[in-house]
């Protein structure tokens, strides 16, 4: 069973969305459980980025509709949005970090923007933030002096400035060494345990994966292919999940695009193999 939406911060309601004639998500209805860790995956090319995009309000679905904590996001003015958008945070899926700015000016940005909180305090919180993903030391340093694992854990710090009650994390393990792919997941939960937080993570690092989250939500060709427990994830008898979750190299995603028969491209026919 689904959770209800009283229990959901953020869910989709028989939502579709493309672009031009294309359409990207066909008629998804999903729920991200508040206080819990949700994993958004499936084969790529699914929709999952856009899923994230549509949750933070930079698109609108073009039918169906996006609730956060109950209020139609779709229907909402600029104002309204951005009060939205204040209640929630992002890790870019590649940290996006100001090249020009140290580590210190990156976390202290959307404070300085978005509130008028004195130097004094926003110094403070920027090293509370620092000093909670581990890197208060490398508050003078500039993006082209650290690694991709710290990049991550500097976007994840600024992503919580503002104290968000929704974070959302876009591929955060991508071109991550196992270290910091082990580092970056248990921050996560960490992150969401000890912030109250509700969070959802777009991955196809499925072991790391499988171990941090709660709820799993798989896409597949604009559709919703499963969503449930971890536990009910790794039970599925459903061919598209079996092969996502065990990282089968065919099934129904093939190995070859579909196409006509060797036949037909090559004018002649091939020998059946000997049994």
């Amino acid at each position: 069973m689904p959770p209800s939406s009283n229990t959901s911060l953020v869910e989709f309601r028989n939502l579709t969305f493309g672009y031009g004639e294309q359409a990207v998500l066909q008629d998804v209805s999903l729920q991200i459980p508040r206080g819990k860790v949700t994993a958004l995956v499936g084969p790529m090319g699914g929709g999952k980025t856009t899923t994230l995009r549509l949750m933070g309000g930079q698109y609108r679905a073009r039918s169906g509709q996006m609730l956060f904590d109950g209020q139609d996001i779709g229907s909402m003015n600029q104002k309204q949005l951005f009060a939205v958008r204040r209640r929630m945070g992002i890790l870019f899926q590649f940290a996006a970090l100001f090249a020009d700015m140290s580590v210190f000016e990156n976390v202290a940005f959307p404070l300085r923007e978005h509130t008028d909180l004195p130097e004094s305090l926003i110094r403070d919180i920027v090293l509370m933030k620092l000093n909670a993903v581990g890197l208060r030391n490398a508050r003078d340093l500039m993006p082209s002096e650290v690694s991709g694992g710290m990049a991550k854990r500097i976007g994840i710090a600024r992503a919580i400035a503002l104290d968000p009650e929704f974070l959302m994390y876009d591929e955060p393990f991508s071109g991550l060494d196992p270290i910091s792919v082990l580092v970056t997941a248990r921050l996560i939960r960490h992150l969401n345990d000890s912030m109250g937080l509700t969070s959802i993570f777009v991955s196809h690092e499925i072991r790391q994966t499988l171990e941090i989250a709660d709820h799993v939500v798989i896409l597949d060709s604009g559709k919703l292919a499963f969503q449930g427990s971890v536990d009910e994830v790794r039970k599925s008898t459903d061919p598209l999940v079996f092969q996502y979750v065990n990282q089968r190299p065919d099934g129904p995603v093939r190995f070859h695009y579909p196409a006509v028969s060797i036949e037909e491209d090559f004018g002649f026919s091939v020998p059946a193999s000997p049994s």
